[in-house]
């Protein structure tokens, strides 16, 4: 069986999703910040990087290179537009006020990398020497043991004979199924343990230096000369692969779909036939995958695994071809053997007409599927084999295949039960991305009413605000036209005086229906940002009755302009500017040319260090508390039948890799710069809970973790003792709330509650002090923070850098 792949293509050749985390993240990313270093440290990240292609681009015409030129002049015209609008919106701002629009901007780009972050968590999967480890540990499917000074050790024939000389001469002497076979080992100084751990690095590739002793560190080098060096792990087994040696399993497919084809040799019953069986092993299969574990360890409570042993014939593990079609075989075992996704490994030439994919592919008119629709199918056969490296390997290819054209199906797909909530993640944060360009293709008037909404929410979406403005008009407007085409007589549509034939003037719209369908979706416009200000496309917008309210600059003169763009200026009109890239680089130029002319702009940019002694490493005395504040007339977001119980031991997991996350230098940034750190903290909850595979409700398990356990009470600082009163009676060992044994169930307690006391402060676990005692470099020494804010935005902050429960989670608090 070939393993051939290529690496670029439709055959594209994924490796291990393990390590695939820079590609997206560098695409997304707005400020050059440099990579997370505690990726991967517990909950490595699982998306690669960037493919490398080999083939070359072919040349292009001399059409093709006239249309690139214009392309790139229409860019350079629109980025030039961009930079013209901004400055005529700052030429009478002063550099306090300059000065503070940078601030938001840079604020909101710290935040969107934490937010990019998050979105590309997810559970690790699992590797292949882990799996193997295991499968050493609990000894699945075991078919020799070996003696050796009296300990016996059940072992994987095929995994040995593949990876040690020696062991494939003694076990090649000892054929039969479950033989005893004694192990005899010059080398000085074996003992049990040193053969253990000798059995473990021929299944894992990796020796226990920790575990061992150090003297046996030279019975090794003995080993080496006695046995020799085994081969790299991936290269064993991609040779077990290609030529199935020592296999006892078969992968069979069955249909019942049509007759046999008379022209395939027929083995073993009509539905079975020789060329589809693929040989594999037992011992690999149930390690890599829950599924074929299960199946196995059933046949052989049911006896029939003695039989196969008994008439020493492999197991012929049966699939049906209807779940799982043949031609994705060799790409199932690639992934199960190599922990690669290969997909040059599909079989094209002789589709299956069992495989839904390809019966809608035909009954549309296609011929054969995407790339991205392949790996869909891939994905729903990984998850039902509970094979997690393929699966988050078609998670990649979907990823990285998504265009403008592809962005709907990936949407619809991946919003399904049976889709992927991460790859809906990645859509979506292409949609936000990529939004000029989806505005400008006919694609935006296929988009949905809650994708679009949910991109227009987004404080990063990648379009000036007139560009949103003509985008929601030019999606609503087609919607009615779609309204009024629908509402037609059967006499008049499909006809030369149809609606779709003749074609619907704009006078000919109905405003007020038009309003009703922009209600949902205008909201979110941020008309106040609107630039120039007196663009048509808004003022027709306001004439038509479309937009309620007309922007604050129109009812309070020029000053309203900087008003709606700058916090404190006027409470009242302020709104969040969008992260638009091409504004923020421009208002930093326009900054940067104050430099000479504003020697206050310094002063300024110093004020962030003005509060802090002479000495570095001495705070103020007064340090903010802990608010624990939860709201009585919301119910919590856990609720019944909602989210599993996770163990008190995975919380307080979760909870470590917080603090780890809290210290990363992007995030210590972050909560440096941004006004409200409690937004900064919800995002490196969302990216704990995602890492741990759990739904985004659960970051109230992190917000309040002691309001579930009373066991984690003692792990927060100041927590133990205000809850402790707080609830009248000491902390026990259960949990705080009444939970069911398989489902959070909210229940309130019926002893009385007693009044909550003042709450009790305490130093904050990552200030100053605590940074400087552990190692870690406080924010405020960092040279590249932005200026600083001004006095009234500083009160407004929330609690401090360590607060996970504080009034920054309040029930009244809007995430973004």
């Amino acid at each position: 069986m070939g393993a051939n792949a290529s690496t670029g293509g439709p055959g594209e050749k994924i490796p291990n999703p393990q390590y695939r985390t820079s590609a997206l993240l560098h695409r997304y990313s707005s400020v050059d910040t440099p990579l997370d270093p505690d990726v991967g440290h517990g909950i490595p990240h699982t998306l690669a990087a960037s493919r490398h292609h080999s083939d070359k681009k072919k040349k292009s015409s001399a059409f093709a290179t006239v249309r690139k030129k214009l392309t790139r002049r229409k860019k350079g015209s629109k980025s030039a537009d961009h930079a013209k609008a901004i400055r005529e919106l700052t030429c009478n701002w002063d550099a306090r006020d300059i000065n503070a629009l940078v601030e938001e901007y840079e604020a909101g780009a710290a935040l969107k990398e934490l937010s990019i972050q998050a979105d590309l968590a997810r559970p690790p999967s699992s590797l292949l020497q882990q799996d193997l480890s295991d499968l050493y540990d609990y000894k699945y499917c075991t078919d020799v043991d070996l003696i050796f000074q009296d300990a016996c050790f059940p072992v994987h024939r095929a995994i040995l004979a593949a990876r040690c000389p020696f062991f494939r001469d003694l076990l090649c002497r000892a054929p039969g199924y479950g033989q005893e076979v004694l192990v005899d080992i010059k080398t000085a100084g074996m003992d049990i343990p040193m053969f253990s751990a000798l059995l473990r690095y021929l299944y894992t590739g990796e020796f226990d230096t920790e575990g061992s002793r150090l003297e046996n560190l030279d019975v090794l080098v003995h080993l080496g000369d006695e046995f020799g060096i085994p081969n790299a792990l991936e290269q064993d087994f991609k040779i077990l692969l290609e030529t199935g040696d020592y296999y006892d399993a078969m992968l069979v497919f069955s249909s019942e779909a049509g007759p046999p084809d008379p022209n395939v040799t027929e083995a073993c019953g009509n539905d079975y036939y020789f060329e589809d069986e693929l040989r594999c092993h037992k011992a690999i299969l149930s390690a890599r995958s829950p599924f074929f574990r299960n199946m196995l360890q059933k046949r052989v409570r049911t006896g029939e695994e003695m039989t196969d042993r008994t008439l020493q014939t492999p197991t012929r593990i049966v699939l049906d071809e209807t779940v799982i079609p043949r031609r994705y075989a060799r790409v199932l075992l690639q992934a199960i053997y190599l922990d690669t996704v290969d997909l040059s490994l599909i079989v094209r030439e002789s589709p299956s007409t069992t495989s839904l994919s390809e019966v809608q592919a035909m009954v549309a008119g296609r011929g054969e599927l995407s790339q991205a629709e392949e790996a869909m199918e891939l994905f729903q056969i990984a998850q039902f084999l509970e094979l997690s490296v393929l699966a988050q390997g078609c998670e990649d290819i979907i990823a990285e295949s998504i265009t403008v054209d592809m962005l709907i199906p990936t949407l619809q797909w991946s919003r399904q039960p049976h889709g992927s909530e991460w790859a809906h993640r990645q859509a979506l944060l292409y949609l936000k991305e990529e939004f000029s360009q989806v505005a400008s293709s006919p694609v935006l008037c296929e988009l949905g009413k809650d994708y679009l909404g949910e991109a227009l929410q987004s404080d990063y979406l990648q379009a000036s605000e007139l560009e949103v403005l003509k985008a929601v008009l030019k999606w609503g407007e087609h919607q009615l036209v779609r309204r009024m085409e629908e509402r037609e007589p059967n006499l008049v549509s499909n006809t030369a005086h149809s609606v779709s034939k003749k074609g619907v003037k704009r006078r000919d719209l109905d405003d007020v229906e038009l309003r009703e369908i922009l209600s949902e979706v205008l909201p979110y416009v941020r008309v106040d940002h609107v630039l120039p200000a007196s663009h048509d496309v808004l003022s027709g917008a306001i004439k038509r009755g479309l937009v309620s309210s007309p922007p604050s600059h129109m009812l309070g003169g020029d000053t309203g302009k900087a008003n709606a763009w700058i916090p404190g200026k006027s409470s009242g009109m302020y709104i969040k500017p969008r992260l638009f890239q091409p504004y923020m680089d421009e208002a930093k130029a326009i900054l940067e040319e104050h430099l000479d002319a504003e020697i206050e702009l310094v002063r300024l940019r110093m004020m962030r260090m003005s509060h802090i002694p002479d000495t570095l490493y001495m705070v103020d005395d007064k340090t903010p508390s802990r608010v624990r504040h939860r709201p009585s007339a919301k119910p919590p977001a856990f609720i019944a039948g909602e989210v599993p119980v996770p163990d008190v031991d995975k919380v307080r997991a979760m909870l470590g890799r917080e603090k780890e996350l809290r210290r990363i230098p992007l995030a210590q940034r972050a909560y440096g710069i941004c006004p409200d750190r409690g937004l900064v903290t919800y995002q490196i909850h969302l990216r704990v809970v995602r890492e741990w595979g759990l739904p985004d409700a659960a970051v109230e398990l992190l917000q309040y973790p002691g309001d579930y356990y009373l066991e984690l009470l003692d792990d927060i600082p100041g927590a133990g003792a205000t809850a402790a009163v707080a609830l009248a009676v000491p902390p026990m060992s259960a949990p705080a709330r009444h939970l069911d044994e398989t489902r959070f169930s909210f229940t309130p307690s019926p002893r009385p509650l007693a009044p909550r006391p003042a709450p009790v402060q305490h130093v904050d676990p990552l200030d100053v002090t605590e940074c400087t005692r552990r190692g870690v470099m406080p924010d405020i020494a960092v040279p590249a923070t932005s200026a600083t804010p001004s006095v009234g935005r500083q009160m407004q902050r929330s609690p401090e850098l360590g607060d996970r429960g504080g009034a920054a989670f309040s029930r009244s608090f809007s995430y973004s």
